[in-house]
């Protein structure tokens, strides 16, 4: 009777297991499906005559592209989002390298502190929070409708995140390898040129990949920021689209969000085949 028993309550218990296996796996299956049909719609819509806000079997074409091409501001504003977004990885790559090497090795009183004040503060007051004194500022400064102002605002929203992440890396790096570089004779400047950069190489990639895509997407500040309607980028350009009766003009918005997404997705899977992504120190002392 005992046997039997046992028998029965491993075979429930068992019953039971496989139920919440199955109910955990039609959940993700609906979760990933949820998220899987705007990108098929991504991949189908632009190669449909006559594409809509469902998705379907594509009627083959690529006379959407072609009307991209031919709209005088889908190509610039590529190219004005490129170098924007260039030029802000950039000098956040730069700035959070010295910033996080000098949060690393230098001991300042409340250093922790003030690392996690900056991330808070970049997190809390965004940009629609601060818009009205950014734009002041940067109207005093002679910058409205200028790529530098632009750049500017997104560098410094981004740098604190950066400097977070890239301190990971830097405290990870041994110190013997500075020290032998000083005794060697190295400046200051050398040793973080020729022994730390090389080293946190992955971790300036992550900052990269993930700086590109924040101002790559960004639509808030070039659209308030510049007046301009050759400078705007692509994020700003795209929601101009639209037919002479005012309605979503939608083989060029299909096939221009696929020319937009493309850069991204090659410079993630460039990163990630050569370094992979990771949010921790990739040396051990």
């Amino acid at each position: 009777m005992t046997t039997t028993a046992t028998s029965d309550d491993r075979s429930g218990i068992d019953t039971s297991r496989t139920m919440r296996r199955i109910g955990f796996a039609l959940i993700v299956t609906v979760i990933g499906a949820f998220f899987a049909l705007p990108l098929l719609w991504l991949l189908t819509a632009p190669f449909d005559a006559t594409p809509g806000l469902s998705v379907s079997w594509p009627d083959w074409t690529l006379a959407n592209f072609v009307e991209v091409f031919d709209n005088p501001q889908a190509g610039s504003a590529l190219l004005n989002a490129m170098g924007m977004s260039v030029a802000t990885v950039v000098l956040v790559c730069a700035a959070a390298a010295m910033a996080s090497y000098a949060l690393s090795r230098v001991q300042i009183p409340g250093r922790d502190i003030l690392l996690y004040v900056m991330l808070l503060l970049s997190s809390v007051v965004t940009g629609t929070a601060a818009m009205v004194p950014i734009y002041q500022l940067l109207f005093s400064m002679g910058l409205i409708n200028t790529y530098t102002g632009v750049v500017l605002i997104l560098t410094g929203g981004l740098l604190p995140t950066g400097i977070f992440i890239l301190k990971d890396f830097m405290d990870t790096l041994p110190r013997s390898y500075e020290e032998s570089a000083r005794v060697s004779g190295a400046s200051p400047f050398q040793v973080l040129k020729d022994i730390v950069i090389p080293v946190v190489r992955p971790g300036l990639a992550v900052i990269a990949v993930w700086v590109f895509v924040q101002a790559w997407g960004n639509f808030l500040m070039p659209f308030i920021l510049l007046r301009d309607p050759d400078k705007l980028p692509a994020a700003v350009v795209m929601y101009q689209f639209y037919t002479s009766g005012g309605q979503a003009d939608l083989p060029l918005i299909a096939a221009f969000s696929l020319l937009y997404s493309i850069p991204v997705v090659l410079m993630y899977l460039f990163v990630n085949k050569r370094y992979g992504f990771r949010f921790y120190g990739g040396l051990k002392g």
